[in-house]
């Protein structure tokens, strides 16, 4: 298989224009080790974290390094929905975002905005920097405003409110539903699977196949993966490394205690 490579065409984000089956997994170590390993194993794409971990520019860097020869799509979530902050991802070489708590239109007309260039976003140039392979990348200053994809979450009720309206939003290419915190806000504390919450993750995976956008979620076991696969979620993680570390080890002290 061929590694994953954005240029000329980002194939993950054209994975989400088709919508096409993607099964992803987090990455939250801040290792590159357990990075390269996850990306050994064929996933589509691995999300790595920088909202609910250690990690931050300096320690994404060797990650995506560590996935160079891996068919896994990297696509980091930086802490916040923040300018500047997501500039400093876009120089480092990032070119697939998950951007957290989206809960209105404009909010997700912000983040498209951020990883842009003008006239069609508010990017400041770095001519110098990794994402253009240190200014060697042909034509990547005319190319890139349409080869970097931007995952929204709907994880809170005023976003489920506005869901339709944010996934209509020009140049967002999937939106994702965080079943932890949506249903935290709706007054189930890490409890996805209460009916009403159910409920609004369909919700949000029908508003966003109505407008012609990727569903993507977190599923927490196969069952949940395919029920939300049947609601017509294509990009769905399936765990992620501090678990599979943890549940592994255990199973394995298990085994031989």
């Amino acid at each position: 298989m061929t590694a994953y490579s954005p240029f000329p065409v980002n194939p993950f984000k054209q994975g989400l224009k088709d919508r096409r089956k993607m099964i992803g997994c987090w990455c939250t170590l801040a290792s590159p080790i357990t990075t390269e390993i996850l990306g050994l194993a064929g996933f589509d794409w691995l999300q790595i974290d920088c909202e609910h971990s250690l990690n931050d520019p300096l320690t994404i860097v060797p990650q995506l390094m560590a996935l160079k020869d891996s068919v896994s799509a990297p696509v980091i979530r930086p802490p916040w929905n923040d300018t500047v902050l997501i500039k400093r991802f876009l120089d480092a070489g990032v070119y697939n975002f998950l951007i957290p708590y989206v809960e209105t239109e404009e909010q997700a007309q912000a983040a498209v905005a951020a990883t842009r260039y003008p006239p069609a976003g508010v990017r400041g140039l770095g001519i110098l920097v990794r994402s253009s392979r240190w200014a060697t990348e042909p034509g990547y200053l005319q190319t890139i405003n349409d080869n970097i994809a931007v995952i929204v979450q709907v994880e809170s009720v005023k976003g489920l409110e506005n869901a339709a309206k944010i996934a209509a939003v020009d140049g967002v290419d999937a939106v994702f539903c965080g079943p932890g915190d949506l249903s935290t806000t709706m007054g189930h504390i890490n409890n996805p699977h209460v009916p009403e919450v159910q409920d609004a993750i369909r919700h949000v995976g029908e508003v966003t196949v109505a407008a012609g956008k990727s569903a993507a979620i977190l599923a927490g076991n196969k069952d949940d993966a395919d029920r939300y696969a049947g609601w017509g979620y294509t990009c769905i993680a399936v765990g992620n490394d501090a678990g599979v570390l943890r549940n592994g080890t255990k199973a394995l002290r298990d085994t031989y205690k």
